[in-house]
């Protein structure tokens, strides 16, 4: 039996896509990241940087963890802490969906808004995010989680890649997950690889701000992903290819997977899949790709993903 709800985070189902795939195309399996606790594979990045600071004694008992955040790790790290006993000041933006908001405030976290431009994610945000949230962190008894430059992540998607070599019984040819912080992406894909050096890892970005293809920074509506810049965990050469997916493409295929599928995610999940598709017809029938779902659907039920559709 599990004695706290961090013993839930991990260990989620891998399952393959029968509808969305065209015949004639490489298998794609599905890591249900939702599955987590708060729904979303943020749990493990939570979970890994608060453990690391209590063990470095960088996080005192009754501390406040401040973070900026488009609400994922934001609603992770505030039930992180509430399961360890720490409290939470969070910086976010009307750019995000309410369900975020209103999710992280009902985990008892303090919210700090910033307006952002006609809800469009910018680079112009995002270092504002940052930027206030470092400054927070300033005061006596707080702790800035700083997920975009905190290599702790890593550790915490470890075990992310090691579950998906053991549910695949080592049978995967590659690996397709979208750049937000590029914590996810770099600690699954060096996992995986630790495991079979040859398998292909595939970046996912919004085609509106490409910047990790050589683009322009522009506005983006995909949540979670496309920073605007070039993320400080982002390892060059770690990507064998990068594919960018515009924000359409990304919610067509997240209300696709929900009817279709019964798989209910956000955008950036309908862009994995959007890319993980891509390559699965180059590869053929023989390969098989794994990709993730980010998080969880119920998150999105305000946003133009669904509330049009």
């Amino acid at each position: 039996m599990q004695t706290s709800v961090i013993d839930l985070i991990g260990n989620t189902p891998l399952v393959p896509l029968r509808q969305v795939v065209p015949p004639g195309h490489a298998r794609v399996l599905i890591k249900l990241e939702s599955a987590n606790p708060t729904g979303s594979m943020k749990d493990r990045a939570a979970l890994a940087i608060v453990r690391r600071a209590t063990e470095a004694a960088r996080l005192q008992p009754g501390d406040t963890i401040v973070e900026c955040t488009s609400g994922s790790t934001g609603t992770s790290l505030a039930s992180v802490a509430v399961a360890l006993g720490y409290k939470c000041l969070l910086v976010s933006s009307d750019a995000f969906s309410a369900e975020k908001l209103s999710h992280m405030r009902a985990l008892g976290a303090d919210l700090e808004l910033l307006r952002s431009d006609n809800k469009k994610i910018t680079v112009e945000l995002v270092t504002a995010l940052i930027e206030t949230s470092r400054e927070l962190s300033q005061r006596p008894g707080h702790f800035w989680a700083d997920q975009f430059n905190n290599a702790d992540v890593l550790t915490g998607y470890a075990a992310l890649g090691d579950e998906i070599w053991t549910q695949t019984e080592g049978r995967i040819d590659a690996f397709v997950q979208g750049v937000g912080t590029g914590g996810s992406l770099r600690g699954t894909a060096e996992a995986l690889r630790l495991h079979h050096p040859a398998i292909r890892i595939v970046a996912v970005e919004p085609a509106e701000s490409a910047v990790l293809s050589g683009g322009e920074p522009g506005a983006n509506l995909i949540e979670g992903i496309g920073m605007g810049y070039v993320v400080p965990l982002w390892k060059l050469g770690l990507a064998d290819e990068i594919i960018a997916v515009s924000a359409a493409d990304a919610m067509a295929m997240s209300r696709q997977l929900a009817r279709e599928e019964g798989l209910f995610g956000g955008a950036s999940s309908g862009a994995n899949v959007v890319a993980a598709l891509r390559l699965a017809e180059r590869l053929g029938p023989k390969a098989t790709i794994v990709t993730l779902m980010c998080d969880s659907g119920i998150k999105y039920l305000s946003t133009e993903v669904y509330k049009t559709h």
